[in-house]
């Protein structure tokens, strides 16, 4: 059994009295190096927004004598969970906790066919109902003849694309437009893995815009943000994730609206919420301190316009770099109501960086080749 950390001691946090010792938790194991050493820098900078000591690797046999604050780098499911962590709120992790497995993936955004022969054990219809408005048509399935008739009915107005949930970054998703087509990516897929983590069946746009809408929270300190993530090219010629582009408040929700951010960012920041909201509200015993949530804004092949949340992520993510450089923004200068801040990420041996870029990995990983990541902070006004 794992060290508890004694309620007593985190009570004693919880009143300012005791700082935490930060250490960095490993519950996804095959990363990239790029990947693990963004989380430890990462994790050393939140201790430093904190105000707490930065304990590295999480250690089970070793006995902390302060409580603990984790920077896990994955969403936590409680059922996995082993609970003498002593993770049960938002002022004990940088990220966030699921009452299940399946609530952490693409498929809790759209509903189920009423005729679908599987559903996973702590479905919610009443999730999928709060937030049918606030995203793209489609269905999720966790069956082959349920993803069929998914996806049927969807062709009836245009092609639709097919995601895994498992995906990140634009990963494991096709388009079809025709009955056959989705036969054969069906004939494709794993059955047991099917109806483990399911299948996102859902209207294609064509090259929508992907806004990126969070909020995180770290001690003291509550930021909200929208912003647009764009593309890049890896070191084998494919589109990948190349950062984010963030404005972000001091504040919640209400203080990022207050900003003239145009309309449509409006909306997209209205759906999060919503999406939010739902999923705080339906899902038992969840909680996040980070939260982001993609929407994507275009029309399709029939030039109808959409918007629509697409996904969550309550963990440590690609934007996080900028998270945090914002967060150290406002703990400096505690006048500071609003700042922009990116996060760049690129392919290549000695790439050119411009002035104030904090790097927090380049090196050659050992799975994606040379790799820069790093983080820029702009004055709000600028564009």
């Amino acid at each position: 059994m794992y060290p508890a950390t004694p309620r007593s001691m985190k009570t004693m946090r919880k009143q300012g009295d005791t700082p935490s010792i930060v250490v960095v938790y490993s519950c996804k194991r095959d990363l990239c190096s790029h990947e693990m050493a963004t989380q430890g820098t990462l994790a050393e900078r939140i201790a430093a927004v904190r105000g707490d000591e930065f304990g590295g690797n999480y250690d089970p046999a070793r006995g902390y004598d302060r409580p603990l604050y984790f920077v896990p780098n994955d969403t936590l499911v409680r059922a996995e969970l082993d609970h003498t962590l002593d993770i049960t709120d938002v002022d004990d992790l940088f990220g966030g906790v699921v009452p299940h497995a399946f609530v952490a993936t693409k498929t809790i955004t759209h509903a189920l066919l009423p005729s679908a022969t599987r559903c996973p054990e702590g479905w919610s219809e009443e999730f999928c109902r709060r937030v049918h408005d606030v995203v793209l048509p489609g269905y999720s399935a966790f069956s082959r003849r349920d993803a069929l008739a998914a996806g049927q009915k969807l062709l009836e107005r245009g092609p639709l694309r097919i995601k895994k949930p498992s995906g990140i970054g634009g990963l494991g998703q096709s388009v079809v437009s025709r009955v056959e087509q989705l036969e054969e990516e069906l004939e494709r897929l794993d059955a047991e893995e099917l109806e483990q983590i399911g299948l996102v069946l859902e209207r294609n746009l064509v090259q929508p815009e992907t806004r990126s809408v969070g909020q995180v929270r770290v001690g003291e300190f509550l930021a909200t943000y929208c912003g647009t993530q764009r593309l890049t090219t890896n070191n084998r010629g494919g589109e990948v994730y190349g950062g984010s582009e963030l404005i972000v408040v001091r504040g919640d929700f209400d203080d990022l609206l207050q900003l003239p951010l145009g309309q449509q960012v409006h909306v997209a920041i209205a759906q999060a919420r919503t999406y939010h909201a739902a999923a705080m509200t339906c899902f038992h015993g969840m909680f996040a301190s980070r939260c982001n949530y993609d929407i994507a804004q275009g029309v399709d092949e029939e030039g109808r316009w959409y918007s629509g949340v697409l996904e969550q992520s309550w963990r440590l993510g690609g934007a996080s770099g900028a998270e945090v450089a914002a967060l150290e923004a406002f703990r400096d200068d505690p006048s500071l109501p609003v700042v922009r801040a990116s996060t760049t990420e690129i392919y290549g041996e000695n790439p050119s960086l411009p002035p104030g870029a904090t790097v927090y990995f380049q090196g050659n990983d050992d799975k994606v080749g040379p790799l820069t990541k790093y983080a820029r902070l702009e004055d709000y006004g600028n564009t």
